[in-house]
């Protein structure tokens, strides 16, 4: 079991990597701390806490603290979605901005177990929404590789930034490959 400590050690480290802050407001940090060991403890890897988990690591994949919308968050808003991440003006400033749901309703679909979600564009209310219980959720995953610094990864979908050279989502180029077996 991860604890209290090592949970804040671990997102300290990678705020402290990319130029980020933790929330400043002390009783939300240890909420979104024990969120995060809680999710730990549960499926063996750090969700984000103020998200829907599967329990599925292929499904959750995306959502994994730090998840792959925190980047883009901080860089448009000045924190991501939970506000766990801020950058240094919200830090000092202690104003916590709100930040839209980024991730898409499909994956989002996903961990209440609806099949098909489709956004419309005139949406006035959620009923509006064509939505389908799903028996089992699958995720097709792909390989993806950076044509900026070449880091490749086998996902659904290709990360919003590259954690290593931080491109773009863009960057990323789907793989084709064969494999023959001869024997």
């Amino acid at each position: 079991m991860t604890s209290i400590e090592q949970t804040r050690k671990r997102a300290e480290a990678d705020a402290k990597t990319y130029g980020y802050y933790l929330t400043p407001q002390p009783d939300l940090l240890q909420m979104f701390l024990e969120g995060l060991k809680t999710n730990e403890d549960r499926y063996g890897y750090p969700s984000c806490p103020c998200r829907l988990a599967t329990g599925n690591f292929d499904i959750d994949r995306d959502i994994i603290c730090p998840c792959d919308y925190r980047d883009p968050d901080v860089e448009e808003f000045g924190a991501c979605y939970c506000r766990l991440y801020v950058n240094k003006a919200v830090f000092e400033n202690q104003k916590l901005p709100e930040v839209p749901e980024r991730r898409p309703l499909d994956k989002q679909g996903r961990a209440y177990g609806i099949k098909n979600v489709k956004a419309q564009e005139d949406t006035k209310s959620p009923t509006q929404t064509e939505t389908q219980p799903a028996k089992v959720p699958t995720v097709k995953k792909k390989l993806w590789y950076c044509k900026q610094c070449g880091y490749v990864v086998y996902r659904e979908d290709p990360p919003y930034v590259c954690p290593i050279c931080k491109a773009k989502k863009e960057m990323f180029a789907e793989v084709e490959a064969t494999i023959d077996f001869k024997g």
